[in-house]
């Protein structure tokens, strides 16, 4: 995720992680999310639209780059929270890689609908250590993602959980090809038809790994009764070899989501060129 201009070693300090039974308890400190949302405002932006695309059509069209940007990201509201669970998903996953290279396609820049959710599996990574040779550490990452920043009859750990047996059953499969798809329109900069090709041409390669995790992003205030013993006892927990259950807690989830795509749009008209 070089593209994004983050220090991945940077960004997971910001993660806490904690082994609890039956998942992953993942915190970041009330102290530093104001730090969380300078840090993220341009590469938050990135991932909906790369600069070289950004200034292209702001040299073509006229459009101020605040103009472009609010065209590529949602408005306020589920959409909102549920892309900002998913890009904090994805650099958390892409910090525990590091220093291994994360092949991220960005699935928010990809929508056809900026006030829908994105098409497909919520978050797929690519790594491929020993690139362009194909090799048994090749492997995909696969997070299905629900956001919970409000007090509501929400239930992010059952439905994650859910929606991750359908990444498992074909979902992930379907996404790859429609990446694929897109590469081959010229819309992906960051994944190629080959890395693609290496995944799904499954007789034509090694065998390859691939991991599933269903990951809960929850305001910290709401995580105690997310997790209570009563939600468990509802729920079929897969193996931890077939998927990671991974809770995400963020202090005023709500207020920094809002904060973040706030500071996005204000930094866009900023210089846009990747250090």
């Amino acid at each position: 995720m070089k593209e994004l201009g983050l220090d991945l070693a940077e960004v997971s300090t910001f993660f806490i992680e904690q082994h609890d039974d039956p998942f992953v308890l993942v915190k970041v400190e009330a102290s530093r999310t104001d730090e969380w949302t300078q840090l993220l405002g341009v590469p938050a932006r990135r991932c909906y639209i790369a600069d070289e695309r950004l200034q292209a059509i702001v040299d073509a069209q006229g459009h101020t780059h605040q103009a472009v940007v609010e065209s590529k990201v949602p408005s306020k509201g589920s959409v909102m929270a549920g892309d900002y669970g998913e890009i904090m998903t994805a650099l958390y996953l892409a910090s525990r890689a590091h220093p291994e290279e994360t092949l991220e396609p960005k699935m928010w820049s990809l929508k056809a609908d900026r006030t829908k959710a994105s098409q497909g599996s919520d978050v797929v990574q690519l790594h491929l250590p020993d690139w362009p040779d194909a090799s048994m550490y090749d492997r995909v990452i696969c997070a299905e993602v629900k956001t919970k920043s409000t007090n509501t009859k929400a239930t992010p750990i059952a439905d994650a959980l859910a929606d991750s047996a359908k990444d498992r059953e074909s979902r992930l499969a379907k996404t790859l090809t429609w990446i694929r798809e897109r590469a081959i329109l010229g819309d992906t900069t960051t994944v190629t038809v080959d890395h693609l090709n290496r995944f799904i041409k499954v007789d034509e390669n090694p065998p390859a790994k691939f991991e599933f995790r269903a990951v809960a992003v929850i305001s910290s205030e709401l995580v105690a009764d997310a997790t209570s013993a009563d939600v468990f006892a509802n729920v079929e927990l897969p193996s931890s070899d077939i998927c990671t259950l991974v809770v995400i807690s963020v202090p005023d989830l709500k207020n920094n989501y809002q904060k973040l795509f706030e500071q996005l749009l204000g930094q866009s008209d900023v210089d846009v060129a990747i250090p």
